[in-house]
């Protein structure tokens, strides 16, 4: 039995367990509970601080586990990048007090950096030749310069506001893009590759919709530069001579750019369908 590392909370969590479910799995109905048994599909799911699922997977105790590649680079564990899964993304910067003497990464030799990946902000400094000590905090590191116990914080960004409220500057290089990943450990487990597909597909579905229409053959060519879809479109005669059906792929955001596209080359009777689960 595949035995799955799935967080129980934060960001990662709501979306690890809709991800799953539209993946054809079943998933725990009460938020108190550790560990739930898919039989139907030869699963165990363990819910897990999504900081501890890096350990425990490298350790080989869990096959495998979603979780963020900060959490897996940070926690030093053997686990290992199956696949990237497309959602939690977010950045890490360094940032210091506006208008201070810290506008560098070399600036920071010496200095206090708070951060809640220490792992992660160590091996990206000494890479540079650049030596601070780190300050580790659990959480809202935007603080430790205003409290006096840091001189600099390296920390997630999105639009950078609440390092800007606090009176911090963004600084340096990117230290990490990260996203949520399916990781293994060390010695692989034959429903892996099972698990991976089904996430693969439901990657491929919330991206995709299926889109048809009827054509006069003479265009299709035209249509078809407009939509090639992933292999190629599926073309059917129609009753009416000289007339075809073709039902192809398309990216969900560029549904309905496409579709004024082949109605201006001559398709009729276009139609969207969205994607519930794919394979590929």
């Amino acid at each position: 039995m595949l035995r799955i590392a799935v967080p129980n909370k934060g960001s990662l969590s709501e979306v690890a367990a809709e991800m799953l479910a539209e993946a054809g799995y079943s998933g725990r109905r009460d938020s108190r509970k550790l560990v739930h048994t898919d039989s139907r599909n030869g699963v165990e799911f363990f819910y897990l601080r999504p900081r501890d699922i890096a350990t425990y997977v490298g350790s080989g105790a869990l096959h495998v586990g979603i979780t963020g590649r900060d959490l897996l680079l940070d926690s030093g564990s053997d686990a290992v990048e199956i696949a990237a899964l497309d959602f939690a993304d977010s950045t890490f910067r360094f940032a210091a007090p506006a208008g201070g003497d810290i506008s560098d990464i070399a600036h920071l030799a010496g200095k206090r950096v708070a951060t809640s990946y220490p792992k992660l902000v160590d091996d990206f400094l000494r890479e540079r030749g650049v030596e601070a000590t780190l300050v580790k905090l659990d959480g809202a590191v935007e603080s430790a310069v205003q409290l006096g116990v840091a001189d600099a914080v390296a920390d997630v960004v999105s639009t950078g506001a609440t390092l800007r409220a606090a009176g911090l500057d963004i600084f340096g290089p990117v230290i990490l893009d990260s996203t949520a990943l399916l990781i293994g450990g060390p010695t692989a487990h034959a429903g892996t590759d099972r698990l991976l597909r089904r996430l693969r597909g439901v990657l491929v579905a919330r991206k995709y919709a299926i889109l048809e229409y009827d054509l006069p053959i003479a265009r299709l060519e035209a249509a078809t530069e407009i939509a090639s879809g992933i292999e190629s479109p599926t073309v059917s005669p129609l009753k009416e001579d000289g007339w075809v059906a073709v039902r192809v792929m398309v990216l969900r955001d560029d549904a309905n750019d496409v579709m004024d596209r082949l109605y201006d080359v001559g398709a009729k009777g276009i139609f969207v369908t969205q994607v519930h689960a794919a394979r590929f």
